[in-house]
């Protein structure tokens, strides 16, 4: 079980690093073309209608051929370096602060430490602790998926000498504030859902194998990236509006940009000129790579501790008997 437990401990905190960033690094390769699809749409000023004839893209499908038309197939693994390393670190920090945070609580106080709401709080606390570590990468990334041909940036090195020589080092923290405000509450329930989920998987089907808790595990997650995303993501839009930022001409093929003073003013422009939709756009995409990469990441992360739990159990036995 993702947390802490003390009836089951096995895996240190270096080791729930190691699992997290693993997880992280493939479903990172998994995902990455929802994810550029997902930014594509958030960053759309014109309705996702092909009635719309300024819109550039219209739905899954079309975008899908659009982008591999105009651009190519890597296209859809655009600013995949720098969203692996979003990944790898996102994954490391969050898993190792919630266990260390839900081992915390077990220490100090009265609380179950495998309680749901205890993994809801927990769970927001160590995404924030994470998502301030990996803050510039993300920006980095949604540069790099945002940008069409001709490259603004052909490089990492690039990007950052530039975006730092001609904006200054706030630029790499474009969004922070939409980003924890909806990072919280987003992961939270994440982990309060894929809890949840969890024991009521345990009372359905009360003995099960190992391949079937696997499943399960995908399931659960799954589940919970869907719930979660869809709660959430109104400031996920807003978040990606104001990454992009000070990079407007380099959306001048994707049809209308605009220029936002902050949080509230993005908010406000969106709301009088999209209307209450725009908040929601890209939300079918993100769903799927929602319960893709959530759903994933759990399982991936509950194998590899599973793993290393194994690797250790030998060890154990051998001191045991000496």
């Amino acid at each position: 079980m993702v947390g802490y437990d003390p009836d089951a401990k096995c895996v240190s905190t270096a080791e729930a690093a190691a699992a997290g960033s693993a997880s992280g690094l493939v479903t990172r390769v998994l995902v990455s073309p929802l994810d550029v699809l997902k930014i594509r749409f958030q960053l759309q000023i014109e309705q996702l209608s092909s009635r719309n004839p300024a819109a550039k893209y219209h739905g899954i499908l079309q975008a899908v051929q659009r982008i591999f038309r105009e651009e190519g197939l890597t296209a859809f693994w655009k600013g995949h370096v720098p969203a692996q390393f979003l990944s790898v670190g996102f994954g490391a920090v969050q898993f190792m602060a919630f266990e260390s945070l839900t081992e915390l609580v077990h220490n100090v106080t009265s609380f179950d430490a495998r309680h749901s709401f205890v993994h809801l709080v927990c769970g927001g606390l160590a995404a924030c602790t994470a998502t301030v570590a990996v803050q510039p990468v993300d920006t980095l990334r949604t540069r790099f998926a945002a940008q069409g041909e001709p490259k603004i940036y052909p490089n990492l090195r690039h990007a950052v000498v530039t975006m730092y020589q001609t904006e200054g080092p706030r630029t790499f923290y474009r969004g922070l504030t939409p980003t924890l405000v909806a990072i919280f509450p987003y992961a939270g329930l994440q982990f309060f859902f894929y809890n949840i989920l969890q024991q009521f998987s345990k009372w359905v089907i009360p003995a099960e194998g190992k391949n079937g808790g696997n499943v399960k595990n995908l399931v659960c997650g799954s589940c919970a990236g869907v719930i979660s995303k869809t709660l959430t993501y109104p400031l996920d839009v807003v978040k990606k509006r104001l990454q992009v930022g000070g990079f407007e001409h380099a959306r001048a093929a994707f049809g209308q940009v605009r220029t936002y003073g902050g949080l509230l003013d993005c908010m406000r422009q969106i709301m009088r000129e999209e209307g209450s939709g725009g908040f929601f756009k890209g939300l079918s995409p993100s769903l799927l790579k929602a319960a893709f990469s959530t759903g994933l990441i759990f399982f991936w992360y509950e194998l590899f501790c599973g793993l290393l739990c194994a690797l250790k159990s030998p060890e154990s036995t051998r001191r045991k008997e000496g």
